[in-house]
């Protein structure tokens, strides 16, 4: 495995942290003492990667950061996001150039920082052309504010556009044995222009986790309410995928989320992984993943059929939520 690997004119560790599920998205945000204490115990156990964004408890992840790693600001690659903010508690997509330009200024000042080693758009707004969003970042590279452009769920032809406006260092979409929608193009054209892949919830959003999830208990503000993976009936479906998942792990000599981080970088050496976690066995056991001998190909060949797209219960997102991204569909999915 090929554990460090190019982003834009950098080289990172081929794991790095979603910094998402300290703040947002999957309940209650940690108390800022443990966030601090795990985002420091992060850097020092070999992260060196760290993607946040505006969005994230409305810019609060933003702020942690900026209080815990900025003292340290030489020893990572730092990664957020735009377009995508709160106003007023209402969530907002702008891609408005001087939108961008705003949010920009805003997270420099709660990161504590001077520069943004990678900025993502972090989706479509199709009220803008591309074009012109990604123009305005391109202005942001050239005073020196952020370094590298990416974006973030957008189809293969929206990443070709973007490029063709500015080198795209980077793009960020959801990838996993259990979502597989990267391969319907996107991943294809990454390679092919030289653009870093960065796969984040390659732990399925806790579905290859070391113990099984209650969708029942998930707190009310959890994100994956709203997903039809995580419904009753499907999850019980998904659920007996497991256990074949545990038995392959087995003989690669690893844990299920392992698996699951090796599959996502065995793709190609383009491929970023990003998991978040809350929990510091969990994250220590994620970068762990690249101490791992080679997986034999027959157990990632075996782990890609068990979860054929067209085998997993339910479309990643619901009705609702498909509709603001960007990314290719599979026909059986809601679109």
């Amino acid at each position: 495995m090929q554990t460090r690997r190019p982003i834009g004119t950098d080289t990172v560790n081929a794991i790095g942290f979603g910094c998402m599920n300290v703040s947002h998205a999957y309940g209650p945000a940690l108390p800022e003492n443990e966030s601090t204490k795990l985002l420091q115990d992060t850097l020092d156990a070999g992260y060196d990667f760290f993607d946040t964004a505006s969005l994230y408890g409305d810019g609060r992840n933003e702020e942690l950061l900026g209080k815990s790693l900025m003292h340290r600001r030489d020893e990572f690659f730092l990664a957020s996001k735009c377009v995508l903010a709160f106003v007023d508690g209402k969530r907002t997509l702008n891609g408005r150039p001087e939108m961008i330009k705003q949010h920009c200024e805003a997270s420099l000042k709660r990161l504590n920082t001077d520069r943004i080693d990678l900025y993502y758009m972090h989706r479509l707004d199709r009220k803008v052309p591309i074009e012109e969003s990604i123009g305005a970042m391109a202005e942001l590279v050239a005073e020196g504010k952020i370094r590298n452009i990416g974006v973030s769920e957008m189809s293969a032809a929206t990443l070709r556009r973007a490029h063709a406006t500015h080198p795209i260092a980077a793009i960020q979409s959801e990838y996993s044995p259990w979502t597989r929608n990267p391969e319907l193009g996107v991943l294809d054209a990454c390679a092919e222009l030289d653009i870093a892949f960065v796969a984040f919830s390659p732990v399925a959003r806790g579905y290859f986790a070391d113990t099984a999830l209650v969708p029942e208990s998930f707190h009310k503000a959890d994100l994956r309410r709203t997903m039809p993976r995580f419904d009753a009936d499907n999850y019980a479906k998904n659920l007996q995928l497991l256990e074949q998942t545990k038995a392959l792990a087995k003989q690669a000599s690893c844990s299920v989320p392992q698996l699951a981080m090796a599959w996502v970088l065995s793709k190609g050496n383009n491929l970023i992984a990003i998991p978040g976690t809350t929990k510091h066995a969990h994250m220590t056991e994620n970068l762990a993943t690249l101490q791992l001998a080679d997986i034999a190909p027959d157990i990632l060949d075996a782990l890609s059929a068990l979860y054929e797209p067209s085998i997993v219960a339910g479309a990643r997102y619901s009705t609702a939520a498909q509709a603001t991204v960007d990314t290719e569909c599979f026909e059986f999915e809601v679109v």
